[in-house]
């Protein structure tokens, strides 16, 4: 069964640092591409950051680039989204997701994903 269990989430001051982490199983990340996307009270589900099955293709929501960065370890089975210079506005639920024809390329639509995760809270906060 695939299953897709994100960590690492929190209250953070403006300025600070988080790293998240999505732990996959019943899948290898060899083929499959992994998206990390976030939601806001009241607004739309938006990608934050992607990475490729092949690994060599990630993509940054223009919002984020310079700030984040995604990551994975094989061996672990895990991707993880660090997250620097934290603002306010990166509040949100972030949720990682998992696209079984994403080897070459990854995309930010949420569409394109077939398994998600649970989702872990990021909250940005003095």
């Amino acid at each position: 069964q695939l299953q897709l269990v994100e960590s690492g989430g929190g209250l953070v001051q403006p300025g600070g640092s988080l790293r998240l982490s999505c732990a996959a199983s019943g899948f290898t990340l060899d083929y499959y591409a992994i998206g990390w996307f976030r939601q806001a009270p009241g607004k739309e589900r938006e990608g934050v950051s992607c990475i490729s099955g092949s690994g060599g293709s990630t993509n940054y929501l223009d919002s984020v680039k310079g700030r984040f960065t995604i990551s994975r370890d094989i061996a672990k089975n895990t991707v993880y989204l660090q997250m620097n210079s934290l603002k306010p506005e990166d509040t949100a639920n972030y949720y990682c997701a998992a696209r079984p024809r994403g080897f070459r390329n990854c995309v930010l639509s949420s569409g394109e994903y077939d398994y998600w995760g649970q989702g872990t809270q990021v909250t940005v906060s003095s």
